[in-house]
This record gives C-alpha cells, sequence and structure tokens, in this order.
C-alpha cells in the first residue's frame, strides 16, 4: 500500500511550492518542515529551515564556520538536528501528514536526518516529501521502498498537484 508521497523535479519547479500548499490546507494535522533561500540584495545567501508552526533555522550560508559544504553553501548540521525532533515527531499522532522539504544533498549530509526520515517512513503517518533528483545511496532506499509513490512536478502539473495529493490523503 502506498502511504508515501515523493514530489522530485527539476530544481525551482513548484515542488516546495506545492507541499507548502498542501500543508496550509492541512492545518494542524500537517507537522515538518519547509526549505527557503535566504537573498541578500538579490543574491541567493544560503537557505533556511521553516517549520510549519513558524520557526527559523540556518540550514546553509556561503560564509558560515562549518565544515560541511554543498557547493558554495557551508551547511549547519548542528542547526537542522536542534530541530529534528521537533520537525518530525517520533511518534505521530493519528490523523498528522508529515511534511519533509526537502530530502536534498545538504540534509543527506546529516545522519541524523537520515535516521528521521527513516522512521517517518516507517511511521504509520503518511509522508509528503520533496526529493533531490540524483544519485545518492538514501534516495536509491528510499526509491525502493514498496510503500512509496515517485510524482515528478512539471509546469502543466503543478497547479493541480495539491488537490490530488489531498484527495489522495483522503481516501
Amino acid at each position: 500500500m502506498i502511504k508515501n508521497l515523493i514530489l522530485t523535479g527539476r530544481p525551482g519547479i513548484g515542488k516546495t511550492t506545492v507541499v507548502r500548499k498542501v500543508a496550509e490546507r492541512l492545518g494542524d494535522r500537517a507537522v515538518g518542515f519547509y526549505t527557503v533561500e535566504v537573498r541578500k540584495a538579490g543574491r541567493r545567501e544560503g537557505f533556511d529551515v521553516v517549520t510549519l508552526d513558524g520557526r527559523r533555522g540556518i540550514l546553509a550560508r556561503r560564509r558560515l564556520d562549518s565544515p560541511h559544504r554543498v557547493g558554495r553553501y557551508r551547511v549547519d548540521l548542528a542547526a537542522l538536528e536542534a530541530l529534528l525532533d521537533e520537525l518530525i515527531p517520533p511518534a505521530p499522532e493519528p490523523g498528522q501528514v508529515l511534511i519533509i522539504d526537502e530530502i536534498g544533498k545538504m540534509e543527506l549530509l546529516s545522519e541524523r536526518f537520515v535516521a528521521t526520515l527513516m522512521r517517518a517512513l516507517e511511521s504509520p503517518a503518511p509522508v509528503i516529501a520533496t526529493m533531490m533528483r540524483g544519485q545518492h545511496p538514501v534516495v536509491r532506499r528510499v526509491l525502493q521502498r514498496p510503500d512509496v509513490r515517485v510524482v515528478e512536478v512539471t509546469m502543466s502539473n503543478r497547479d493541480q498537484l495539491p488537490e490530488q495529493i489531498l484527495s489522495w490523503l483522503i481516501r
């Protein structure tokens, strides 16, 4: 039975927008997080993690004291990991939907994030997540799960996806 929905697609196609719309419609039933770009003077300086209850933490910055690096960004694993238990509860309540935006290179640097992700996928709660394209052992593990359905977000389907996902959750 499919209980976990993974959205994939090219960068900037609207994956985060889709999950944010779903989370907004679910209200208090949705728990988890999404990521946002941090810009200064029109230039991307990094990324933050925003919890669905409105808290915000640094994920990465161009200039950050961290040994963890993805491209030109330094990743603050301690800040991400400090929020993890609050982002994805160890034992979701009945009716909750777990939102994970995103399963990406930065997040996958954290072993704790990977463990939390796997625990979420195995929980009784449905998971709606966005995931990077590309080769990574964790990505392969997620895609091989029999309870996962992958949907590619495109220009032609992105506006309809929130309603389709909400209908899928209700069935």
